[in-house]
C-alpha cells in the first residue's frame, strides 16, 4: 500500500524514537508494539542504531530511598559550596561541583552497582567520584570532555529532577541524540558518543523530548568515570 504523499513528510518530519525492542518513528514516549518507555529519539535510525550500544538510560536505576542516602552524604558538603556562573572552560552555567572518594555502605552499594552495569571488569577507573550539583536555573553547554581528564566510559545517577540530556555530531550538526534522563535513572556514554559528539544539559526553558515538556528543577548528577587511557 502506498502512502499519501502528505502522510510520508509527515513521518520524515518525525524524530526516530530507540528502544531495547523496537526502532520507529513515533510521536509518544512509548515506541510502538514495545511498550517500553522510550529513552532515545535521534535524527535518523542509522545513527540510533550505530550508537545504540553507546548510549544507554536505564530508568529506575535507584529507588528513591538509595537517592535520599545519596544526598544525605553530599548535601553538607554542597552547602559549603556556592554556586558559580563561570566555568573554568566555560562549558557549564549554574553549578556547584565536588569529588568523593569514600562513602558509607548503603552509596558505596549503589556505586558497585553503576560500576558493574557501565564497566567492563577490571577496568581502570579514576578513584573519586564526580558530583555535579546544577542550579534549576543552570544548564551545561555543549562541549566534548577532555581526553586528559576521563576515558571513554562515563556513567551517571540523575538525583532530584528529570532533565535532557542532548548529543550533536562535532562535524555534522544535523546528527543528533535526545536522552530523557529521569529521576533516579542512570545514563551511560561510551567510545564515539563521548569523543565525536558535543553532549549538553538543556536548560529549564529548553527543556523538552520528542516534542514533550521536561521540567527541570535543581540536578545532582554522580558520575564514575574510565581513567584516561
Amino acid at each position: 500500500m502506498r502512502l499519501p504523499v502528505a502522510v510520508v513528510k509527515y513521518l520524515l518530519r518525525r524524530p526516530y524514537v530507540y528502544s531495547r525492542r523496537s526502532l520507529c518513528a513515533a510521536n509518544g514516549r512509548l515506541a510502538v508494539g514495545g511498550g517500553e518507555p522510550v529513552m532515545v529519539v535521534g535524527s535518523n535510525p542509522g545513527l540510533l542504531r550505530r550508537l545504540g550500544s553507546q548510549v544507554e538510560v536505564r530508568p529506575g536505576f535507584i529507588t528513591e530511598e538509595e537517592e535520599a542516602a545519596l544526598l544525605k552524604e553530599l548535601e553538607p558538603g554542597l552547602k559549603r559550596k556556592r554556586y558559580e556562573f563561570d566555568h573554568w572552560d566555560n562549558a557549564i552555567h549554574g553549578y556547584r561541583e565536588t569529588e568523593r572518594a569514600t562513602w558509607g555502605p548503603a552509596c558505596a552499594a549503589v556505586l558497585n552497582r553503576v560500576r558493574s552495569v557501565a564497566f567492563p571488569p577490571d577496568s581502570a577507573l579514576l578513584g573519586p567520584v564526580h558530583v555535579l550539583d546544577l542550579d534549576k536555573k543552570g544548564y551545561i553547554k555543549p562541549h566534548i570532555d577532555s581526553v586528559k581528564f576521563c576515558g571513554s566510559t562515563i556513567a551517571g545517577l540523575s538525583l532530584l529532577s528529570d532533565s535532557v540530556m542532548r548529543l550533536v555530531k562535532q562535524d555534522c550538526p544535523d546528527e543528533w541524540l535526545d536522552l530523557l534522563l529521569p529521576q533516579y535513572s542512570l545514563y551511560i556514554m561510551r567510545d564515539e558518543a563521548r569523543y565525536q559528539f558535543t553532549h549538553e544539559i538543556l536548560r529549564d526553558e529548553d527543556s523538552a523530548f520528542n516534542g514533550q515538556r521536561v521540567p527541570r528543577q535543581r540536578r545532582i548528577s554522580v558520575i564514575c568515570r574510565k581513567l584516561p587511557s
